[in-house]
C-alpha cells in the first residue's frame, strides 16, 4: 500500500513550542537523520524512517504544488519556510512551520537537504488550512496529476502576485 493511501484518523498530534523537529535527507529526499522529537510526533522508529522518501510523512491535504514550490527554491541552494501538514504513522496529523535549507558539500554542491520545523501559530493555520484546501481542489480537478498541479501551481501564484509577494513573505505575513 502506498503511503498517500494510509487511513487518516482526522486527530491531531502537537509538540511543545520549545521543540525542534529536524530531519536531513540526501539529494534524492530520503532520510538519513531524523532526531527524538521527529521520531516521537510522527510515531515511527528511527530504522522505519531511515533511508525512506521523506515523503513517507506526506499527508494527502498538503497541496502538490506547495512541495514542489519547496523542493524546487532548496535545489537551487535557497532555502524556505513553509507551513506543512504531515502524516504520523498511524494516520494522525501534525502542522508545522518547516524551514528547508541545502546542506553545501566543500566543492560548493548541494549534498542534501536539513529541515528544522517549529509550532506553527495558530492563527496563521486559520489562514493556511482553506488555501491548501482551495490549491488541493485544484490539483484534484484534473484526472492528470501534472496537470492538476499546474492548475494549483497558477492558482497559487497569481494569489500571491495579487499580494505582491513571493511564498516566504506570504508566509511571514501571517
Amino acid at each position: 500500500m502506498k503511503h498517500d493511501q494510509l487511513f487518516l484518523t482526522g486527530v491531531e498530534r502537537y509538540f511543545d513550542d520549545t521543540e525542534i523537529i529536524v530531519s536531513k535527507t540526501d539529494t534524492k529526499g530520503r532520510i538519513t537523520y531524523a532526531n527524538d522529537v521527529f521520531l516521537r510526533v510522527a510515531g515511527y522508529s528511527e530504522k522505519q524512517l531511515l533511508g525512506q522518501p521523506h515523503s513517507i510523512i506526506r499527508h494527502p491535504d498538503m497541496p502538490r504544488c506547495v512541495f514542489s514550490l519547496l523542493w524546487e527554491t532548496v535545489a537551487a541552494g535557497r532555502e524556505i519556510f513553509a507551513y506543512v501538514i504531515n502524516r504520523c504513522a498511524n494516520g494522525d496529523h501534525y502542522w508545522v512551520l518547516a524551514n528547508v535549507t541545502p546542506t553545501i558539500g566543500r566543492d560548493g554542491k548541494i549534498i542534501g537537504y536539513h529541515s528544522n520545523r517549529r509550532v506553527p501559530r495558530r492563527d496563521a493555520l486559520k489562514q493556511v488550512i482553506p488555501l491548501y484546501a482551495a490549491l488541493c481542489e485544484e490539483e484534484e480537478k484534473e484526472r492528470n496529476r501534472k496537470e492538476g498541479m499546474a492548475r494549483s501551481t497558477a492558482k497559487l501564484g497569481s494569489l500571491l502576485a495579487d499580494a505582491g509577494v513571493d511564498y516566504d513573505q506570504f508566509v511571514f505575513t501571517l
